[in-house]
């Protein structure tokens, strides 16, 4: 039976007041509904949500009678997309459970999963006592009523929320063999909300890990997302190393972990300053490693481009195979890459070249990554920051150029001013 718990420990004025609209306006048409999930668990971590979900019994076309704006959305399982100003509020009806994990399932309705036991369909609706175990942790079961500010407790998880314990509902190998991308999330959440994780949920990862190759590539770039990109990225590498599910998802050597380990930091950063950030520069640090073992000496500076291009293409070509690159992130990591060898070539056409090139900032600071991480010399990333900071034309004024013909010529200052003045704008730092 599940525990009632009225006046609960959190601050009302931080629950949105347009999710507040749709439970009233579905209350209104005799329909029950509650927060639900992840803006509810947020609430009793004394932190602001970032959307809102509610759950009713409501169907989704019912849903879309009774509200304005509504978008029906989702093809495994069938959800509604609020618009109430500018605001997107989440409505989804009420599922229902596994067999294995509710035993009281009232009406028929199959679950179809694939040989490993991932689930591929499932659109049946249930109640709310079926819905409830229906997700994945404790944590995210809480149901709130904003209306009466009653919070609905199912599986004990006020008590998981005060201890700040992560744990699966029902049985956690079954619940990773039904969907391994939960591994993921446990381990996100336990980074992002610097929770520990119960004792039965961590013991059933190293069972269940190898079985994330069963997901898609396009739905594991999503989740690559989800880890690295908000903010937490390093704790979250830290965990994945521990239960070994990063080696799954990225093969990668030893010896590149210290990069790695630079650009998380460095991502985390970005995202705490308001900066903007790029999957495809974990990428290129996370793949550096077995391209730059591939290319040779100095990143390939003594291939040709073709034969570069092409290691650069085997590299991501085997990483599609575990995790989905859309072809623009592609593009942004082989030119990264592409341009490291050209950073050390410091003749005046060639500095032009690169100071004009749209991913120019992006590989500057791949230098200095790798700079970080004694893997290139130091007096060559102090060299072009110093042409950016003080527009170069003392340092690129002396250097050579080299002409079609062989002849060497010396370019003016003029034009090399204007175009470390482009390659410095805002719309070029964001890496």
């Amino acid at each position: 039976m599940p525990v009632r718990i009225r006046q609960p420990p959190l601050d009302r004025a931080l629950v949105s007041q347009n999710a507040r609209a749709v439970v009233d306006r579905l209350r209104e048409a005799d329909f029950n509904a509650y927060l639900v999930g992840g803006c509810v668990r947020d609430l009793l971590l004394g932190r602001r949500p970032k959307d809102f979900d509610v759950a009713t019994d409501a169907t989704p076309e019912k849903v879309r009678e009774v509200l304005p704006r509504v978008r029906l959305v989702g093809r495994r399982f069938r959800i509604a997309h609020v618009r109430v100003r500018r605001e997107v509020i989440e409505v989804s009806t009420f599922r229902r459970a596994l067999e294995a994990d509710a035993p009281r399932r009232a009406n028929g309705g199959a679950t179809h999963l694939s040989e490993r036991g991932v689930i591929l369909h499932d659109n049946a609706f249930g109640t709310i006592d079926e819905d409830v175990y229906r997700r994945d942790f404790t944590i995210n079961a809480l149901y709130y009523d904003p209306c009466e500010h009653v919070l609905i407790d199912y599986c004990d998880g006020m008590a998981d929320i005060e201890s700040r314990t992560l744990r699966l509902i029902g049985d956690p190998a079954r619940r990773f063999r039904e969907d391994p991308v939960r591994m993921l999330r446990a381990l996100r959440f336990a980074a992002k909300l610097d929770l520990r994780l119960h004792a039965d949920t961590e013991a059933a990862i190293a069972p269940a890990r190898e079985m994330l190759a069963a997901i898609p590539p396009a739905r594991l770039f999503d989740e690559f997302g989800k880890l690295f990109l908000h903010g937490h990225g390093e704790r979250t590498f830290d965990l994945l190393r521990r239960f070994e599910l990063f080696d799954i998802l990225f093969p990668l050597p030893a010896s590149g972990e210290t990069l790695s380990r630079l650009a998380l930091a460095s991502t985390d950063q970005r995202i705490a300053q308001g900066k903007p950030v790029r999957a495809g520069f974990l990428l290129a640090a996370f793949l550096w490693q077995e391209y730059a073992e591939r290319a040779g000496p100095d990143a390939g500076a003594s291939l040709g481009d073709e034969e570069r291009e092409r290691q650069a293409a085997d590299v991501l070509a085997r990483q599609r195979r575990t995790v989905a690159l859309p072809r623009r992130v592609a593009y942004f990591v082989r030119d990264v890459w592409a341009m490291q060898p050209r950073l050390a070539q410091r003749t005046q056409r060639n500095v032009a070249a690169l100071l004009e090139h749209p991913r120019f900032r992006a590989a500057y600071d791949f230098l200095l990554l790798r700079v970080a991480a004694r893997e290139a010399p130091e007096e060559l990333g102090a060299w072009w920051t110093e042409v950016q900071e003080d527009g170069g034309e003392a340092l690129t004024n002396g250097l050579p150029d080299e002409r079609a013909d062989g002849r060497k010529r010396r370019r003016r200052g003029g034009a090399r001013r204007r175009r470390v003045k482009r390659a410095n704008a805002p719309e070029a730092a964001a890496s």
